[in-house]
């Protein structure tokens, strides 16, 4: 099976595949608007292929249910959590020698 893979104009890290090139009849209006102008990136062949962020079998189940797959970027990390963590392990390992 081939997809086709767009990037968002509007934001960033946001990405849309399709089961056809240039098919976007079954996205929502108000999604395309908030996606913005689609920006082709390339097809590539879901079969034995492995994905950066989401399994082929989610791709493929959403093509299914929904006709498109979009791929949100990942959430930011909470720097002020990461640092509270490093901070608590740390307090951990000098308690503990």
């Amino acid at each position: 099976m081939l997809c086709s893979i767009y990037k968002s104009s509007k934001k960033e890290g946001t990405y849309l595949y399709l089961p056809k090139k240039d098919d976007f009849s079954q996205v929502p209006d108000t999604l395309m608007q908030m996606f913005g102008k689609p920006m082709f990136v390339m097809v590539i062949k879901l079969e034995g292929r492995k994905l950066a962020r989401v399994s082929v079998e989610k791709v493929k189940e959403s093509f299914d249910s929904d006709g498109f797959f979009l791929q949100l970027p990942p959430p930011p990390e909470d720097l002020l959590e990461a640092h509270k963590k490093r901070k608590a392990q740390q307090k951990k390992s000098d308690n503990s020698a």
